[in-house]
Protein backbone atom coordinates (compact mmCIF):
# COMPACT_ATOMS: atom_id res chain seq x y z
CA UNK A 1 0.00 0.00 0.00
CA UNK A 2 0.97 3.56 -0.91
CA UNK A 3 0.27 6.39 1.26
CA UNK A 4 -0.07 10.11 0.87
CA UNK A 5 3.02 10.99 0.83
CA UNK A 6 4.49 8.28 -1.54
CA UNK A 7 5.58 5.96 1.13
CA UNK A 8 4.90 2.07 1.41
CA UNK A 9 3.10 0.95 4.70
CA UNK A 10 0.22 -0.98 5.42
CA UNK A 11 -3.49 -0.43 6.15
CA UNK A 12 -5.05 -2.11 9.01
CA UNK A 13 -8.48 -1.27 10.24
CA UNK A 14 -8.44 1.99 7.68
CA UNK A 15 -5.31 3.30 9.49
CA UNK A 16 -2.08 3.75 7.46
CA UNK A 17 0.40 1.84 9.65
CA UNK A 18 4.36 0.95 9.19
CA UNK A 19 5.98 -1.83 10.01
CA UNK A 20 9.65 -1.92 11.20
CA UNK A 21 10.39 -3.98 8.40
CA UNK A 22 9.54 -1.49 5.60
CA UNK A 23 11.97 -1.12 2.94
CA UNK A 24 12.19 2.83 3.84
CA UNK A 25 12.90 1.86 7.20
CA UNK A 26 15.26 -0.56 6.21
CA UNK A 27 17.45 2.12 3.73
CA UNK A 28 17.13 4.37 6.28
CA UNK A 29 18.34 2.20 9.04
CA UNK A 30 21.32 0.97 6.47
CA UNK A 31 22.64 4.27 5.10
CA UNK A 32 22.39 5.03 9.51
CA UNK A 33 24.70 2.50 9.84
CA UNK A 34 27.10 3.80 7.45
CA UNK A 35 27.67 6.83 8.67
CA UNK A 36 28.64 5.66 12.21
CA UNK A 37 24.93 5.77 13.42
CA UNK A 38 24.00 9.37 12.56
CA UNK A 39 21.07 9.82 9.94
CA UNK A 40 20.45 13.22 9.18
CA UNK A 41 16.69 14.42 8.88
CA UNK A 42 17.28 15.87 5.44
CA UNK A 43 18.84 12.37 4.40
CA UNK A 44 15.92 10.80 6.06
CA UNK A 45 13.15 12.46 3.92
CA UNK A 46 14.96 12.26 1.13
CA UNK A 47 14.22 8.47 1.28
CA UNK A 48 10.52 9.08 1.26
CA UNK A 49 10.38 8.99 4.99
CA UNK A 50 6.96 11.38 6.51
CA UNK A 51 8.22 13.76 9.40
CA UNK A 52 6.04 11.86 12.07
CA UNK A 53 7.48 8.43 11.56
CA UNK A 54 11.22 9.82 12.47
CA UNK A 55 9.21 11.21 15.80
CA UNK A 56 7.43 7.68 16.20
CA UNK A 57 10.80 5.76 16.21
CA UNK A 58 12.45 8.10 18.76
CA UNK A 59 9.63 7.62 20.92
CA UNK A 60 8.99 4.02 20.68
CA UNK A 61 12.61 4.14 22.04
CA UNK A 62 14.40 2.59 18.66
CA UNK A 63 16.13 5.41 17.35
CA UNK A 64 17.53 8.86 19.67
CA UNK A 65 17.79 12.48 18.70
CA UNK A 66 21.49 13.82 18.48
CA UNK A 67 20.86 17.10 17.23
CA UNK A 68 17.66 18.84 15.90
CA UNK A 69 18.50 17.65 12.68
CA UNK A 70 20.16 14.52 13.27
CA UNK A 71 18.86 11.11 14.36
CA UNK A 72 21.11 8.08 15.72
CA UNK A 73 19.33 4.74 14.12
CA UNK A 74 20.29 2.81 17.52
CA UNK A 75 20.21 3.98 21.34
CA UNK A 76 23.33 3.19 22.17
CA UNK A 77 26.59 5.40 22.63
CA UNK A 78 28.04 7.13 19.27
CA UNK A 79 31.46 6.21 17.99
CA UNK A 80 33.82 8.82 16.92
CA UNK A 81 32.75 8.24 13.61
CA UNK A 82 29.39 8.70 14.70
CA UNK A 83 29.89 12.05 16.50
CA UNK A 84 31.37 13.48 12.70
CA UNK A 85 29.18 12.70 10.71
CA UNK A 86 26.59 13.94 13.17
CA UNK A 87 28.39 16.81 13.13
CA UNK A 88 29.02 17.62 9.43
CA UNK A 89 24.97 16.43 8.73
CA UNK A 90 24.40 19.19 11.60
CA UNK A 91 26.20 21.68 9.48
CA UNK A 92 24.64 21.55 6.44
CA UNK A 93 24.76 20.58 2.89
CA UNK A 94 28.35 22.54 2.84
CA UNK A 95 29.45 21.39 5.95
CA UNK A 96 32.83 19.76 6.46
CA UNK A 97 35.12 18.30 9.08
CA UNK A 98 38.30 20.85 9.69
CA UNK A 99 41.12 20.93 11.71
CA UNK A 100 41.67 18.16 14.18
CA UNK A 101 38.41 16.42 13.42
CA UNK A 102 39.63 16.36 9.82
CA UNK A 103 43.17 14.68 10.60
CA UNK A 104 41.02 12.12 12.88
CA UNK A 105 38.95 11.36 10.17
CA UNK A 106 41.58 11.38 7.67
CA UNK A 107 43.56 8.30 9.88
CA UNK A 108 45.52 10.93 12.58
CA UNK A 109 45.34 8.57 16.01
CA UNK A 110 46.70 9.21 19.57
CA UNK A 111 45.48 13.18 19.59
CA UNK A 112 42.58 14.17 21.49
CA UNK A 113 40.76 17.37 20.56
CA UNK A 114 38.33 18.64 22.57
CA UNK A 115 35.19 19.45 20.28
CA UNK A 116 34.44 18.32 16.26
CA UNK A 117 34.62 21.36 14.39
CA UNK A 118 32.95 21.99 11.24
CA UNK A 119 33.12 24.29 8.76
CA UNK A 120 30.38 26.40 6.78
CA UNK A 121 31.18 29.07 4.27
CA UNK A 122 30.27 32.82 4.93
CA UNK A 123 26.91 32.99 5.21
CA UNK A 124 25.44 29.63 5.30
CA UNK A 125 22.62 29.44 7.74
CA UNK A 126 23.71 27.57 11.09
CA UNK A 127 21.64 25.72 13.33
CA UNK A 128 23.21 26.10 16.28
CA UNK A 129 24.44 22.90 19.04
CA UNK A 130 26.30 22.34 21.95
CA UNK A 131 27.72 18.67 20.62
CA UNK A 132 29.50 20.30 18.44
CA UNK A 133 31.77 22.93 16.82
CA UNK A 134 29.99 24.85 13.95
CA UNK A 135 31.67 27.76 12.52
CA UNK A 136 31.17 29.90 9.64
CA UNK A 137 34.89 30.67 8.13
CA UNK A 138 36.16 33.86 5.47
CA UNK A 139 38.55 30.03 4.85
CA UNK A 140 36.23 27.37 3.82
CA UNK A 141 36.60 27.18 -0.51
CA UNK A 142 35.28 24.28 -2.01
CA UNK A 143 38.92 23.31 -3.34
CA UNK A 144 40.22 22.53 0.05
CA UNK A 145 37.48 19.66 0.01
CA UNK A 146 38.96 16.59 0.38
CA UNK A 147 38.28 14.17 -2.67
CA UNK A 148 38.33 11.10 -0.43
CA UNK A 149 35.32 8.42 0.86
CA UNK A 150 33.59 8.89 4.01
CA UNK A 151 32.72 11.93 5.74
CA UNK A 152 33.09 15.31 4.13
CA UNK A 153 35.82 16.93 5.41
CA UNK A 154 39.29 19.20 4.40
CA UNK A 155 42.29 17.77 2.77
CA UNK A 156 44.87 16.85 5.38
CA UNK A 157 47.65 19.79 4.48
CA UNK A 158 44.64 22.37 4.62
CA UNK A 159 43.91 20.43 8.22
CA UNK A 160 46.59 20.21 9.54
CA UNK A 161 47.47 24.15 9.07
CA UNK A 162 44.02 24.86 10.70
CA UNK A 163 44.50 22.50 13.64
CA UNK A 164 47.51 23.92 14.05
CA UNK A 165 46.12 27.65 14.10
CA UNK A 166 42.91 26.63 15.98
CA UNK A 167 44.61 24.77 18.72
CA UNK A 168 44.37 26.15 22.48
CA UNK A 169 48.33 26.44 23.14
CA UNK A 170 51.13 26.68 21.04
CA UNK A 171 52.16 23.46 22.66
CA UNK A 172 49.08 21.76 21.38
CA UNK A 173 49.31 23.45 17.68
CA UNK A 174 53.03 21.87 17.51
CA UNK A 175 51.89 18.61 18.52
CA UNK A 176 49.47 18.26 16.36
CA UNK A 177 50.86 19.38 13.37
CA UNK A 178 53.87 17.03 14.02
CA UNK A 179 51.63 14.46 14.51
CA UNK A 180 49.71 14.56 11.21
CA UNK A 181 53.00 14.48 9.99
CA UNK A 182 54.77 11.72 11.52
CA UNK A 183 52.01 9.17 11.01
CA UNK A 184 51.93 10.01 7.37
CA UNK A 185 48.63 11.85 7.18
CA UNK A 186 49.64 14.79 5.54
CA UNK A 187 52.79 14.95 3.51
CA UNK A 188 55.34 18.01 5.33
CA UNK A 189 55.70 19.74 1.73
CA UNK A 190 51.80 20.21 1.53
CA UNK A 191 51.73 21.54 4.63
CA UNK A 192 54.40 24.11 4.45
CA UNK A 193 52.51 25.32 1.04
CA UNK A 194 49.23 24.93 2.77
CA UNK A 195 50.79 27.56 5.26
CA UNK A 196 51.66 30.15 2.72
CA UNK A 197 48.11 30.87 1.95
CA UNK A 198 47.68 32.26 5.44
CA UNK A 199 48.93 35.95 5.65
CA UNK A 200 47.74 36.90 9.10
CA UNK A 201 47.50 34.94 12.35
CA UNK A 202 48.93 34.75 15.63
CA UNK A 203 50.55 31.78 15.10
CA UNK A 204 51.57 32.14 11.32
CA UNK A 205 55.21 32.80 11.98
CA UNK A 206 55.24 29.69 15.25
CA UNK A 207 54.16 27.10 12.84
CA UNK A 208 56.18 28.70 9.60
CA UNK A 209 59.64 27.52 12.29
CA UNK A 210 57.62 24.66 13.20
CA UNK A 211 57.68 23.12 9.36
CA UNK A 212 60.85 24.18 9.00
CA UNK A 213 62.32 22.12 11.55
CA UNK A 214 59.94 19.46 10.06
CA UNK A 215 61.81 19.83 6.86
CA UNK A 216 64.68 19.93 8.23
CA UNK A 217 66.05 23.00 6.43
CA UNK A 218 66.86 24.38 9.42
CA UNK A 219 69.49 21.63 11.17
CA UNK A 220 71.80 23.92 11.71
CA UNK A 221 70.17 26.91 12.38
CA UNK A 222 69.20 24.23 15.47
CA UNK A 223 72.55 23.41 16.23
CA UNK A 224 73.46 27.52 16.53
CA UNK A 225 70.26 28.48 18.98
CA UNK A 226 71.58 25.76 21.24
CA UNK A 227 74.83 26.57 21.38
CA UNK A 228 74.00 30.45 21.84
CA UNK A 229 71.32 29.21 24.70
CA UNK A 230 74.19 27.00 26.21
CA UNK A 231 76.04 30.34 26.55
CA UNK A 232 73.58 32.64 27.85
CA UNK A 233 73.19 30.23 30.89
CA UNK A 234 76.99 29.94 31.48
CA UNK A 235 77.25 26.72 30.12
CA UNK A 236 80.55 25.74 28.61
CA UNK A 237 80.86 25.95 24.64
CA UNK A 238 80.42 22.24 23.11
CA UNK A 239 82.27 20.97 20.19
CA UNK A 240 80.27 21.19 17.30
CA UNK A 241 80.12 18.87 13.89
CA UNK A 242 82.55 16.95 15.56
CA UNK A 243 83.77 13.81 13.44
CA UNK A 244 84.13 10.16 15.30
CA UNK A 245 85.22 7.10 14.10
CA UNK A 246 83.86 3.41 15.13
CA UNK A 247 83.85 -0.03 13.35
CA UNK A 248 81.35 0.42 10.95
CA UNK A 249 82.89 4.09 9.94
CA UNK A 250 82.40 7.40 10.35
CA UNK A 251 79.65 9.72 12.02
CA UNK A 252 79.27 13.22 13.60
CA UNK A 253 78.33 14.31 16.34
CA UNK A 254 76.03 17.21 17.03
CA UNK A 255 77.22 18.76 20.24
CA UNK A 256 80.79 17.12 22.08
CA UNK A 257 82.15 18.13 25.57
CA UNK A 258 85.23 15.92 24.63
CA UNK A 259 86.33 16.88 28.51
CA UNK A 260 82.94 15.89 29.86
CA UNK A 261 82.13 12.77 27.55
CA UNK A 262 78.64 14.27 26.64
CA UNK A 263 77.15 14.48 23.71
CA UNK A 264 73.83 16.32 22.93
CA UNK A 265 72.43 14.75 19.43
CA UNK A 266 69.98 17.23 17.93
CA UNK A 267 67.17 15.22 16.36
CA UNK A 268 65.23 16.49 13.20
CA UNK A 269 61.64 15.20 11.85
CA UNK A 270 63.75 12.56 9.99
CA UNK A 271 65.17 11.09 12.81
CA UNK A 272 61.52 9.46 13.46
CA UNK A 273 61.51 7.90 10.47
CA UNK A 274 62.13 3.54 10.16
CA UNK A 275 65.23 3.91 8.12
CA UNK A 276 66.84 5.91 10.33
CA UNK A 277 66.06 4.33 13.46
CA UNK A 278 68.46 1.54 13.52
CA UNK A 279 71.34 3.76 12.62
CA UNK A 280 70.57 6.28 15.53
CA UNK A 281 70.15 3.43 17.83
CA UNK A 282 73.50 1.42 16.82
CA UNK A 283 75.43 4.98 17.10
CA UNK A 284 74.21 5.49 20.49
CA UNK A 285 74.89 2.02 21.86
CA UNK A 286 78.74 2.89 20.20
CA UNK A 287 79.18 6.10 22.24
CA UNK A 288 77.53 4.64 25.37
CA UNK A 289 80.14 1.60 25.58
CA UNK A 290 82.73 4.11 24.67
CA UNK A 291 81.75 5.70 27.86
CA UNK A 292 80.37 8.49 26.85
CA UNK A 293 76.60 9.86 28.05
CA UNK A 294 74.46 10.70 24.86
CA UNK A 295 71.25 12.90 25.12
CA UNK A 296 68.48 13.66 22.68
CA UNK A 297 67.34 17.39 21.96
CA UNK A 298 64.57 16.81 19.29
CA UNK A 299 64.53 20.10 17.71
CA UNK A 300 60.30 20.00 18.30
CA UNK A 301 61.54 20.25 22.31
CA UNK A 302 63.17 23.88 21.36
CA UNK A 303 59.03 24.58 20.67
CA UNK A 304 57.49 22.59 23.41
CA UNK A 305 59.73 21.91 26.55
CA UNK A 306 63.25 23.70 26.28
CA UNK A 307 63.76 24.40 29.58
CA UNK A 308 63.32 21.12 30.60
CA UNK A 309 66.08 19.81 28.34
CA UNK A 310 68.60 22.53 28.97
CA UNK A 311 68.33 21.54 32.72
CA UNK A 312 68.96 18.06 31.43
CA UNK A 313 72.18 19.28 30.27
CA UNK A 314 72.85 21.97 32.54
CA UNK A 315 72.64 18.51 35.40
CA UNK A 316 74.72 16.50 33.15
CA UNK A 317 77.99 18.93 32.79
CA UNK A 318 77.62 19.08 36.55
CA UNK A 319 77.72 15.67 37.19
CA UNK A 320 80.79 14.99 35.03
CA UNK A 321 82.84 17.91 35.54
CA UNK A 322 84.07 16.23 38.78
CA UNK A 323 85.18 13.63 36.22
CA UNK A 324 86.60 15.43 34.17
CA UNK A 325 88.89 17.57 36.62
Amino acid sequence: MVGRDGDIGTRVGGMHRWRFDDPVLARARALGEAQGGALGRRQAYSLGMPRWLIVREVKQGRWRRVTSQVVAVHCGPMTDDGHRWAAVLSGGPRAVLDGAASLQASGLERFRSPSVRVSVPRGARIRRTRAYDIRQTRRWAAGDVADAPGTPRTRPAVAAVRAGLWARTDKEASLVVTMAVQQSVARVEDVARELLRVRRDKRRLLLHALVNDLLDGVRSLGELDVARELRRRGLPEPSRQHLRRDSRGRYVLDLYWPELGLVVEIDGIHHQWAENVVADALRQNALALAGDTVLRLPLLGLRLAPDEFYDQIARAIADRRPLAA
